[in-house]
């Protein structure tokens, strides 16, 4: 079995809303449930070691998408006020720590946090904030979350709030669908490479990529995006983005979602893992062996049936080997350069 670090999911999320509804959150990620993605007793099975567990706030109302003969496209989903967010996203951060707390996870703010719990068999969680909705102007919340061990964030979700803009999800689209950063997005890029606190690109617009580019002093990541030229999404990088990340030592980790996958951009469980294959292959082509990982969207997006959970997750594994990866790729794929460039970006 090959231990999987991966770049992005949305446990947290999952939990806060089984607390919503009266339930368990801390037994549920330690006793284990037959519905979502990732638990305790199925990220075991499936060698799943650790992640980066989002904090994201959902919209009251998504984006609906329309479709026309098998494309599709939605506006933007509606902003949130911020000290709704805040709430939401505080309930989340304290999941996390009462997890730690009570030894069903570890919540890890460097590498060596993260080997060490790896190496006790206990899940070894990153928090990371998916859309900086509950941060202010200010940036007075960002220094309380990262006290609570936020190490990494992406500035937007796939909206609009006070420090950029999202894509919207369209197929076949350009991610290039509007403005980038605002000033208060710039100064929060600043503000996190002061930390140590790395930017995720994975659902801003092509503008704030290169916005972002042009402040940020850290490696360049996109934690759960596919390639472009394959699938023709929004959310997916193009060559150009791919060229960029490279050249300053960052990576990108491969998106389990089926509509980012499949080349006919659609949301359908019975995609091939074949078809993940290839956006790795096109990845590693661009960005070298050193600069792909893992990013499954797991509790967030529909994924293959082939994996199904955290509980599938060697099936990606052997499907990466049976394509000739070696162990040694292997290593690098599945956790390895998430270390790098994590260690890379808090300064270790």
């Amino acid at each position: 079995m090959q231990p999987v670090l991966d770049g992005h999911n949305d446990v947290l999320m999952r939990l806060w809303e089984t607390a919503g509804k009266g339930g368990d959150p801390i037994a549920e990620f330690r006793d284990g449930i037959t519905t979502g993605h990732i638990d305790g007793p199925r990220a075991r099975a499936g060698g799943l070691v650790g992640g980066l567990c989002a904090i994201f706030v959902p919209s009251r109302q998504g984006p609906r998408p329309t479709f026309d003969r098998g494309t599709y496209s939605s506006p933007l989903a509606e902003p949130i006020d911020q000290p709704a967010a805040l709430a939401a996203a505080v309930a989340m951060a304290g999941i996390a720590r009462r997890l730690d707390r009570e030894g069903v996870w570890r919540l890890c703010t460097s590498t060596v946090e993260i080997r060490r719990a790896i190496d006790d068999d206990v899940f070894a969680a990153v928090l990371h904030m998916e859309g900086c909705d509950p941060i202010d102007a200010d940036l007075y919340a960002l220094d309380l979350f990262y006290a609570a061990g936020l190490r990494s964030l992406g500035p937007v979700w796939s909206r609009t709030n006070i420090f950029g803009h999202g894509v919207p999800f369209a197929y076949p689209s350009s991610p290039d669908t509007g403005p980038g950063l605002t000033d208060a997005g710039v100064r929060l890029v600043k503000a996190c490479n002061r930390l140590g606190i790395m930017i995720d690109l994975s659902h801003i617009t092509e503008q704030g990529f290169w916005d972002v580019a042009k402040v940020s002093e850290m490696p360049l990541v996109a934690t759960h995006s596919n390639v472009h030229a394959i699938t023709p999404v929004t959310r997916n990088l193009t060559d150009r983005q791919m060229a960029a990340i490279r050249e300053t030592g960052g990576m990108v980790g491969l998106n389990y979602a089926t509509s980012f996958l499949r080349p006919d951009g659609q949301e359908n469980a019975a995609t091939p893992l074949t078809d993940m294959v290839r956006h790795v292959d096109h990845l590693v082509e661009h960005l070298g062996i050193d600069g792909v990982g893992l990013g499954s969207d797991y509790d967030g997006a529909t994924i293959p049936s082939e994996i199904g959970d955290a509980a599938g997750q060697q099936a990606l594994v052997g499907a990466l080997r049976q394509a000739g990866y070696g162990e040694d790729d292997l290593v690098k794929l599945c956790r390895d350069n998430w270390l790098r460039v994590l260690a890379q970006t808090w300064r270790e």
